[in-house]
């Protein structure tokens, strides 16, 4: 199985760098090609199962942290094309937001309360259609950290490669407010309602 490069449509980002945004697209592209050079090699490996053991289960182990980076990776690009639009007070997804947390503004303040933890890592919204909840959630690794089976709704990489270059180490507030001015709701919304 080999994996092509989304290509996003990106529009300027206000207080995201053309330069920053071009590194991070670069990243995106090394877990793609990561993962499909694990891939193949794991595939080699596997003509002789018992001599290779050992080195398959540690492309294994590799492999998911690729594949992950790249999945959040199309997540977070995509947010943002076709350039802003705000969230629909009338669609299902804010309606569903303020049923939840009392109000979208609500919601908001818990997930960027979550986006600024300390350390490296994913903000995430999940959604759980068999218990009708959302989840603000931390991933620190890629591969780890994961509510099994639910669909992300909006991610957020806090990574400080995101931010570094347009606001130095400890930027991460103003690039967690660059992010939310240049989001393109329709897509979260759109994520939503295909559930």
């Amino acid at each position: 199985m080999q994996y092509s490069e989304t290509k996003f449509d990106l529009p300027s980002l206000e207080g995201l760098s053309k330069e920053s945004v071009d590194a991070h697209l670069g990243l995106y592209s090394g877990y793609v090609k990561n993962f499909n050079q694990l891939a193949e090699v794991r595939g080699e490996l596997m003509r002789d199962p018992e001599k290779n053991a050992h080195a398959i289960a540690e492309i294994t182990r590799r492999i998911s942290f690729e594949f992950d980076g790249m999945r959040l990776h199309e997540y977070y690009f995509s947010q943002w094309e076709k350039g802003v639009k705000t969230l629909s007070q009338k669609s299902d997804f804010a309606a569903a937001l303020a049923k939840q947390f009392g109000s979208i503004s609500d919601w908001e303040k818990q997930f960027r309360s979550v986006a600024s933890m300390r350390g490296p890592g994913w903000a995430i919204l999940y959604f759980d259609p068999r218990g009708n909840f959302f989840h603000n959630a931390w991933i620190e690794q890629h591969h780890q950290g994961h509510f099994a089976t639910l669909p992300v709704i909006v991610a957020l990489d806090v990574w400080e490669h995101a931010f570094v270059k347009d606001y130095g180490v400890a930027g991460r507030g103003k690039y967690i407010e660059a992010c939310f001015k240049n989001y393109n709701w329709s897509v979260m919304e759109e994520r939503f309602s295909s559930l």
